[in-house]
């Protein structure tokens, strides 16, 4: 990788440039136009061969070249709409519509319409009638926008492989591009496509399946880095990264492939730019008469399921009647899939055998899937109480077998870090009742918490891990592990040490000197015995990777509390920083001060719920503190302050787009705590405050001090005075004392979208018109008389439907009847144009 700026290739580029340009003004006329009215239905596959033969088919529409086509593909036990690369040994999928939905069925047809693609789906009624209809649209193009008539004239699958809507205001703007596939790429780019600053690319799961996976590839702003992989569900920082181009601290704004096969980065306001992967040396690249000639080569760049970037080159040869063609990897990110964090889950580590890495679980553990080792391992017998009621350390637990891993590798932080010969370390986890692994490496034992993360077998280094199991139970499905070494402690041993301590024996004293090196270490088994013992409920915290740390320890990082950030219902946040081999790391300390039995659930609340919570959108909690009265939460700092700062006390409103891009951020940050994450949470204290802003000012939800789980599937009860100052933002069934449900969270979400829109509170007594004192209602009215332009009144670049769309969607998360609010999966779906906002209710009803 390296800059260059050689005229070549910059012909090289204009080159493709011109000729993509030419391929598609020379397509929009092209025979493969598809008319309003027409319609596909998943009934075969597509193939090029049915296309030279002038078999029509009603299941795809194909390129002028017949190379790609859009429609339906199988898909797990269902169907997909997308487009792939047809004629390959196996199917090239390069785009997916709507890829967190389920598999369609083969009932559905897909139809161009002149507001856009229409999903129909005939349901089958218990009595057997197939007359019930469903509908959304899969690409949703206005019709109308008050004024001039704008919608769908026709669409075309274009050779680059980007599939386009055309429309316009008037029959002069046909050929207008209203929508394009290449504007939403999902684990692909072709030729001619552009990742964007904030844009991501997304692993699929596997091959087969082109579900949204693990993996994704963040275009972003800063940071770390320009271009950056991360598994997904992580925080996001260089410790979650695994691959990162050295940009040399140049910004650059998109990622490109060239019609030579070239990668490279570059910047929108200047000529400089970084090639990746070199392609070849002339282009291969052919507009719509690819058939006319004997050979073409189309090149794509993939981020595959197993988090690997790569390029890849299809070659086709032109037959009489036929296409044959083959596929090579040009360039790859990575060689070696063990790189890969997150390749494989939780408590399982990664070991290269050749080419083929696999994943194995630790000794003691077993998969929570043998199909999908992705997902990790659990801890496969159940830890016996490790306290008697004496604080003595219980006999059963002394009854483990040590084993061992060789050249063992993890990328996460001890908790401990002491020197230790080795076979010492073995034996000092049988001391700890949380402990459960330790790694000897460089003359230094190192224990580690639940879940392991990222673990890997490294054959260039010396280490050894020891992992504490149960003495005659099962050790699940383990990787090459050595014969195990037993280590117990007998009664006997325990009796003489009690009576050596006992008796003060100079012999006890002795031993004392000659282990003083591990002075550190036994005050750390104090320091966690003890936490242990003043809340038993915090188990299994460890078991989702959270530190421990002292009080003292925090009052250093944080200077005696000297920097406050901010204060809450509970307590206040202070800046701190911790030092981990010469790295700083800046963290917020939230203390809790004044706290009544409420505030200790809420601290034990946020303990077991998010430490076990990781997703892009919501603050990563780091650690805790619990020691005596004192009760302490650590988190990832966020430099850029809280949401609310920058919309309410900033001299210049955010740009549009940006707003934007913080409602679909805080939208898909809810839906993960709704739906996706592994015990589903309410927020119920969800408000710009407490949306933060990191490095790269991505929003990222934060303060779970009203988070509660689901205790049953879908409802519980919460006191009137949890949600007491928070009027505004709390859903009228919180104040009432009433059941409330995930639906509180999207009334909430709701009032935070309009604050966004329009850049004020909900609740605003300064403003000269007292018609606009509440914003919801207010926003309503302006919807009604087709205003909205008040709401963002003084704001550039305003998308006027985008606009409409949004206001929509966020009166409907504030209805007062929480089963007429739409779901957060909804609300996404909305926002981005992929379905229907629907009229709101006539009688409508606003704060």
């Amino acid at each position: 990788m390296a800059f260059v700026t050689p005229v070549v290739i910059l012909l090289k580029l204009v080159l493709c440039v011109f000729l993509i340009s030419v391929n598609g003004q020379a397509q929009t006329n092209h025979s493969n136009i598809i008319k309003l009215g027409s319609s596909l239905s998943p009934n075969f596959t597509c193939t090029t061969n049915d296309l030279l033969k002038n078999i029509s088919s009603s299941s795809c529409w194909f390129s002028p070249s017949g190379l790609f086509a859009f429609g339906f593909y199988p898909h797990r036990d269902g169907f997909a709409v997308g487009t792939w690369m047809v004629n390959q040994t196996e199917t090239t999928i390069v785009w997916t519509a709507n890829r967190y939905d389920p598999p369609l069925s083969s009932n559905t047809t897909l139809e161009l319409t002149e507001k856009g693609l229409l999903l129909r789906t005939n349901v089958t009624t218990s009595d057997g009638d197939h007359n019930n209809v469903t509908s959304k649209f899969l690409v949703a193009v206005p019709s109308d926008d008050g004024v001039d008539k704008i919608g769908t004239s026709s669409a075309a699958l274009l050779d680059s492989g980007n599939f386009v809507v055309y429309g316009g205001k008037n029959s002069s703007d046909d050929d207008s591009i209203v929508w394009q596939s290449f504007d939403f790429p999902t684990d692909t780019i072709l030729v001619g496509q552009n990742l964007s600053a904030g844009d991501e690319l997304v692993s699929s799961v596997s091959k087969t399946d082109h579900s949204s996976g693990i993996f994704f590839l963040s275009m972003q702003g800063g940071g770390i880095g320009n271009l950056v992989l991360y598994p997904v569900n992580s925080s996001n920082t260089s410790e979650d990264a695994y691959w990162v181009p050295d940009t040399a601290s140049h910004f650059y704004d998109n990622l490109s492939l060239n019609c030579t096969g070239s990668l490279f980065l570059g910047d929108s306001y200047s000529d400089q730019y970084m090639v990746l992967a070199n392609g070849s040396s002339s282009s291969s690249y052919s507009p719509a008469d690819n058939r006319e000639k004997s050979s073409s080569i189309i090149y794509r760049a993939t981020l595959d399921a197993d988090g690997i970037l790569r390029t890849y080159s299809h070659h086709y040869k032109f037959l009489m009647k036929s296409i044959t063609s083959s596929v090579s990897v040009e360039w790859s990110a990575l060689d070696n899939q063990c790189e890969v964090k997150g390749f494989c889950g939780f408590n399982s580590f990664c070991e290269l055998k050749g080419k083929k890495a696999d994943c194995y679980c630790y000794p003691g553990f077993a998969f929570v899937n043998p199909k999908s080792k992705s997902l990790g391992c659990y801890r496969n017998f159940t830890s016996d109480s490790c306290k008697t009621e004496n604080n003595n350390v219980n006999p059963r637990t002394r009854s483990y077998n040590i084993t061992s891993l060789e050249k063992m590798r993890w990328v996460d932080n001890p908790y401990s870090e002491v020197p230790m010969k080795k076979e010492a370390c073995s034996k000092s986890c049988l001391a700890e009742c949380d402990c459960w692994a330790v790694l000897h490496t460089s003359g230094k034992c190192q224990k580690f918490n639940l879940p392991l993360r990222y673990g890997k077998i490294d054959p260039t280094i010396s280490s050894t891990a020891f992992f504490k199991v149960e003495r005659l139970g099962n050790n699940g499905n383990q990787g090459p592990a050595t014969k195990p070494e037993t280590v117990t402690q007998s009664r006997n041993s325990q009796i003489l040490i009690v009576l050596g301590s006992s008796l003060g024996s100079i012999a006890f004293l002795c031993s004392c000197l000659a282990i003083s090196s591990l002075i550190l270490y036994k005050q750390r088994v104090l320091r966690y015995n003890k936490l242990l013992k003043e809340n038993v409920n915090l188990g299994s915290a460890q078991d989702f990777g959270l530190q421990a740390f002292s009080y003292s320890e925090l009052e250093e990082a944080t200077e005696g509390f000297k920097e406050e950030l901010g204060r809450g219902l509970f307590g206040a946040v202070y800046k701190g920083a911790l030092s981990n081999g010469g790295n700083i790391r800046a963290i917020a300390v939230k203390r809790l001060e004044n706290f009544v039995e409420e505030g200790i659930r809420e601290f034990r609340a946020e303990i077991s719920t998010i430490g076990r919570t990781h997703h892009r959108n919501l603050v990563q909690l780091l650690g805790f503190c619990i020691e005596g009265s004192q009760r302490l939460l650590v988190y990832e700092f966020m430099s850029n302050g809280s949401l609310a700062d920058l919309l309410f006390k900033a001299t210049t409103r955010p740009l549009w787009k940006d707003r934007v891009r913080f409602i679909l951020e805080v939208a898909k940050g809810m839906l993960y705590l709704h739906e996706e994450c592994w015990v589903h949470i309410i927020h119920c204290n969800l408000k710009p405050q407490n949306v933060l802003l990191d490095d790269n000012w991505t929003a990222r939800i934060s303060d779970f001090g009203f988070a509660r789980l689901l205790l049953t599937p879908s409802q519980y009860k919460m006191s009137g005075e949890s949600v007491e100052g928070k009027t505004g933002y709390s859903a009228p069934e919180c104040q009432k004392n009433a059941l409330i449900s995930v639906k509180a969270d999207v009334y909430s979400f709701g009032i935070v979208l309009l604050e966004i829109i329009c850049c004020r509170r909900n609740i605003d007594l300064k403003v000269s018109n007292n018609e606009e004192i509440a914003l919801s209602s207010w926003a309503y009215n302006c919807f009604v008389a087709g205003e909205l332009n008040k709401l963002v009144e003084g704001d550039q670049n305003v998308d006027a439907k985008r606009l409409e769309r949004m206001v929509k969607v966020g009166l409907w998360c504030i209805q007062d009847d929480p089963d007429l609010r739409p779901s957060m999966k909804s609300v996404i779906l909305m926002l981005e144009g992929t379905m229907d906002v629907p009229p709101l209710p006539s009688n409508f009803a606003t704060v």
